[in-house]
């Protein structure tokens, strides 16, 4: 009877294990639950005494441990409570106030210090981002997780990884160090170190950086500034360099938004086109990628390379846009042609102020030749065989004119050319040809301070070898001409009007005068003229305004001589 009274006690005994198992383990403090973890629920659970101060509490299955708002699910655990230390194995799953969410397959957790240490296939996600690793320590406390043996996080279509990462709850923010890669639909990117956030998903840049477009045709190298991968807005400072395509950009700070297409640089700005040989200096950049324009102030300066003599383009304002988005570009900004049929049948082309042939430009051409530029205020030209000064110019890379407008005047060597309108012609960016709109006057000084003069309706000057050689007035032409003798003496002072009037150089000093067509004049002793008084209507000697070298350019220039 005995033994069968033993054998019920023990069978009722089982019987209540598993409901005691339910019941939450007594904290050895019931004044503060806060600081130990509790068991809410586990299939199984024993007590092992390891030695007379060490009792270890055993959990399989089903086990659901809880400190605070932190909840722990796993497959077993072990739980000593006198150190606080909670090691768990197999589906661990680590719930922080049921915003961040932990998952591994091993845990050793310190409930005093709130910190867990979590191995084998290790996977965090706060809803916006899942980092994953094979090491991860995360505390719970203060919502920090940290892996040193390699990772990464996807968030959304982003990837990152790297050798180190710290992982802000909180703010949600990644601090990603060494060796860090990010693979995105549109770039891919490398650097030492960067800050992540999942929720804005914008990247932020702390060291050196190179950021390549999936197409590979944009390529970023910055140290700082940041990237809206959601808003696909980016910032840099610390002059980055971005290469799109044959374009090079760089500024003290650098920035573009990719769903408008607008960009800009600005503090010591460079833009350059290696294709088309074109760069533009300025403090203040705007260009906008879809619409293919580009704005220039602040000191703004265009620099048109040529074989060995680089046009520089100086002014208030430049702007530059496609041609083709320009009304009647066709008949306003295009380079008249005549074609012309030799006796072989083969067309070619010439001048001519008369006929047009049709240029066909596609509008997505986004070359030189559907560009043009355009400049306002204070503008000043200078190269090495032309310089000039205007309010406003217009060039067109169809037909490589320089358009000078408002009070234009052009100085080749010791000529000096003004006119209500100036056209300079261009071509392989050397001068070609000068065309004088209306109130032209030619004034070519010589070395001891005597100008010939040369006035008409209209003037054409050509070049040769980007050296002025022959200049033609038409309409009302009227000259002073300094004759000079075999051996360089001036023998008199020519004043004359014909209806055409040529100027031919020669040693880039002119060398003769030929009249045309109703020629009327007086030739008179060269002893017996008052020199001041040989000047032509409209005459102004604005050699003041001339750049002499291309440092001149942003200074003041001088209005009136």
């Amino acid at each position: 009877m005995r033994l069968v009274g033993l054998l019920l006690s023990w069978l009722l005994l089982l019987a209540m294990l598993p409901a005691i198992a339910q019941e939450p383990v007594p904290p050895a403090n019931p004044a503060d639950t806060m600081d130990i973890v509790l068991v809410r629920k586990t299939d199984r659970f024993r007590y092992v005494k390891k030695d007379s101060v060490t009792e270890l509490q055993m959990l399989a299955g089903n086990v659901f441990l809880e400190q605070g708002t932190t909840k722990f699910y796993c497959d077993s655990a072990v739980i000593n409570p006198a150190t606080g230390v909670v090691e768990a194995f197999g589906n661990v799953h680590i719930n922080d106030a049921d915003s961040i969410h932990t998952y591994a397959q091993y845990l050793i957790y310190y409930s005093n210090e709130k910190k867990a240490y979590l191995k084998k296939n290790v996977r965090l996600t706060d809803g916006k981002g899942v980092l994953t690793t094979n090491d991860l320590e995360y505390d719970t406390n203060l919502k920090i997780g940290t892996y040193t043996n390699g990772g990464k996080v996807v968030s959304d279509k982003t990837v990152l990884t790297s050798k180190e990462a710290i992982y802000y709850g909180d703010m949600k923010d990644v601090y990603f160090k060494k060796d860090v890669k990010m693979k995105d639909p549109e770039y891919d990117l490398a650097t030492d170190s960067l800050l992540f956030n999942t929720d804005s998903r914008i990247a932020t840049f702390i060291t050196k950086t190179r950021i390549v477009s999936d197409s590979g045709r944009r390529d970023i190298t910055t140290s700082e500034g940041y990237y809206d991968m959601k808003n696909k807005v980016a910032k840099f400072g610390r002059r980055p360099v971005i290469k799109d395509g044959t374009t090079f950009v760089t500024g003290d700070d650098v920035g573009f938004d990719d769903n408008t297409g607008d960009s800009y640089a600005r503090g010591n700005a460079v833009f350059r086109d290696t294709a088309q040989g074109i760069s533009i200096l300025a403090n203040d950049l705007k260009a906008n990628k879809k619409t293919n324009t580009l704005l220039a102030t602040q000191r703004p300066l265009m620099i048109i390379k040529q074989k060995e003599d680089s046009v520089f383009v100086s002014a208030d304002t430049l702007y530059s846009a496609r041609l083709t988005d320009k009304a009647d570009y066709q008949k306003t900004f295009i380079r008249p042609v005549q074609v012309v049929t030799d006796s072989l049948g083969t067309d070619s082309t010439a001048l001519s102020d008369s006929l047009w042939r049709l240029t066909v430009l596609d509008p997505a051409d986004t070359t030189n030749r559907n560009r043009y530029f355009q400049a306002w205020h204070r503008v000043r030209i200078f190269s090495d065989s032309l310089q000039a000064v205007c309010d406003s110019l217009f060039y067109s890379g169809v037909d490589s004119i320089f358009r000078m407008f408002h009070d234009p005047v052009a100085w080749a060597n010791g000529t000096q050319v003004t006119g209500d309108t100036i056209y300079l012609y261009t071509k392989n960016k050397d001068p070609e040809r000068l065309h004088v709109f209306d109130n032209g006057l030619v004034i070519n000084r010589t070395a001891e301070d005597f100008y010939n003069q040369i006035k008409g309706n209209t003037i054409n000057g050509y070049f040769t070898d980007g050296v002025i050689n022959y200049m033609r007035a038409k309409g009302s032409a009227e000259s002073i001409y300094y004759a000079q003798d075999q051996d360089s003496a001036y023998s008199g002072v020519n004043r004359s009007t014909a209806d055409i009037i040529d100027f031919y150089f020669a040693n880039k000093e002119l060398n003769r005068v030929v009249f045309r067509s109703s020629v009327e004049g007086t030739m008179y002793p060269f002893r017996q003229v008052n020199h001041g008084e040989m000047r032509l209507r409209g005459f102004k000697w604005l050699e003041k305004r001339r750049p002499k070298t291309k440092f001149e350019l942003f200074e003041d220039p001088v209005i009136n001589e």
